[in-house]
């Protein structure tokens, strides 16, 4: 197993944010969580600690690239003397540079059944509702935050467009919409997914890991619910994907499946860099990573993928909420496949935008994509 450092990657992802400050978040685990209660662990799917292999690696050497350099380039390149090595450099805020060879099994297979799913149905609705109340326990007078206020421009994308569906799991609702726009061949794509990150599971302590491989765990910033419940929780890569947690520390890459499910509840699978493509090249996006991002976390959202800084663990520490976000893609990096990850993230300023290699380790957003209906 390479034993590589990914220091590099925190001075990539202080790069890509600003306004953070350590001291102000210490880990407090020896202290008790805020008085919000967290959700029961019995609300969520047990993961299994064994899964089906895959009849081939799904793995995508594709990168969005960055706005903050002014080069491109097709393949990781080192930042540092760690072993974890960029894939993107840098964009205008009008193109996306695409490195991509996304590689294909010979035969898309249902995602295996021991990767956890949910066995409830996820109800869907034709038009926008109020949040469900029973995304965050009720305590002392908490009012879940109202997530209508993160979605789109009112020009471009109307209340309309975005649907409700509620998560069976735990009675979380969530906005979602499509979004029509271009693929990396340049073909007209769209992609139907969450205007929110995702709120499933068990909180910890953001100094443990995620190695509960009955639960789905969860870190919550500042060990605070009401945290989780406006910006979504943030999770490990294994956690992410519902994979055995030593996937953390070892390649898994033949357990990767074609729309792989992950934690997002049946009938969603987890975003990919090729999803995110399309959602950066929207028909409606005039300012590249600024048009994805909320109004809110220094946007535009032209997009209304509704993108908010939810910040990260990054080396055990908490940093940067309300602004940075950063968020897993399926694949794993390409160099240190047993440690690493390709995952993206922004800060709040500009057009601050990088996709890379990083260590699995972290805690990130989750973003889920509804799976597309096959043709009988």
């Amino acid at each position: 197993m390479m034993k590589k450092s990914f220091a590099f990657l925190l001075m990539a992802f202080l790069l890509a944010a600003c306004g953070d400050d350590d001291s102000s978040f210490a880990p407090r685990d020896d202290e008790s969580s805020s008085s919000i209660e967290e959700e029961s662990s019995s609300s969520v799917n047990a993961k299994s600690s064994s899964s089906a292999k895959s009849s081939s690696s799904v793995k995508s050497s594709s990168s969005v690239a960055s706005s903050s350099s002014a080069k491109s380039s097709s393949s990781v390149t080192p930042q540092s003397s760690s072993s974890a090595k960029s894939s993107s450099s840098a964009k205008s805020s009008s193109s996306v540079a695409s490195s991509s060879s996304a590689k294909s099994s010979s035969s898309v297979t249902p995602q295996s059944s021991s990767s956890a799913k949910s066995s409830s149905s996820v109800k869907s609705s034709s038009s926008v509702t109020p949040q469900s109340s029973s995304s965050v326990p009720s305590s002392s007078g908490y009012v879940p935050y109202d997530h209508k206020a993160d979605l789109g421009d009112a020009i471009r994308i109307k209340s309309s467009d975005y649907k409700t569906f509620v998560d069976e799991r735990n009675g979380r609702s969530y906005y979602y919409l499509t979004i029509r726009g271009k693929n990396k061949a340049g073909e007209v794509d769209s992609v139907t997914v969450m205007a929110e990150n995702l709120n499933i599971g068990k909180m910890i302590g953001w100094a443990l890991d995620q190695a509960n491989d009955t639960l789905i765990e969860r870190y919550c910033y500042d060990r605070d619910t009401t945290n989780c419940d406006r910006y979504g929780g943030l999770y490990q890569w294994a956690e992410m994907m519902q994979l055995p947690s030593r996937c953390n520390t070892e390649s898994c890459a033949d357990l990767i499946q074609p729309n792989h499910q992950g934690i997002c509840p049946d009938g969603w699978r987890l975003l990919t860099q090729d999803d995110f493509y399309i959602v950066l090249k929207s028909d409606n996006a005039e300012h590249g990573i600024e048009d994805v991002r909320a109004r809110g976390f220094g946007g535009y959202n032209y997009t209304g993928y509704s993108l908010v800084g939810a910040g990260y663990v990054l080396g055990r520490k908490l940093k940067n909420i309300g602004e940075a976000a950063g968020w897993f893609y399926t694949e794993e990096a390409e160099e240190a496949p047993a440690e690493g990850a390709f995952a993206s993230s922004t800060a709040k300023i500009g057009e601050i935008f990088s996709t890379y290699e990083m260590a699995k380790t972290n805690g990130l957003s989750v973003r889920c994509v509804m799976v597309e209906k096959q043709a009988e």
